[in-house]
């Protein structure tokens, strides 16, 4: 579990807000609420860190499981348009579901 505080400390240490995605590039409502809120853009990195770290955990037809449902997670992210508590609600949500695929797999170690 270090491992993740060390990475989204690494990765949250850059400017105030440094979403898990170029903000200069950002065009769409949810993606601008992202990079103007500083919450937001930390979930956002703690989110992309823990799913980049559990894909590279599970075998390649998991992976592919995740990346649809990833897929998916963003759709509803887009849906919140530029509502601020939506998108909190929608990363927390996110975020405790990947904290919970990853509890699951340390279940199943030992690795």
């Amino acid at each position: 579990m270090q491992w993740v505080s060390f990475a989204l400390f690494a990765l949250g240490s850059g400017s105030a807000a440094a979403a898990s995605f170029a903000c200069g590039r950002a065009r769409l409502p949810d993606e601008k609420a992202v990079c103007a809120s500083r919450q937001l853009s930390e979930l956002d990195v703690e989110m992309a860190v823990r799913y980049q770290m559990l894909t590279g955990l599970v075998a390649m037809g998991t992976r592919g499981d995740m990346q649809d449902e990833q897929q998916a997670w963003l759709t509803t992210r887009r849906a919140c348009g530029g509502n601020e508590p939506c998108l909190l609600s929608a990363y927390r949500r996110r975020i405790g579901t990947l904290k919970d695929e990853y509890a699951h797999l340390a279940n199943r170690g030992p690795f």
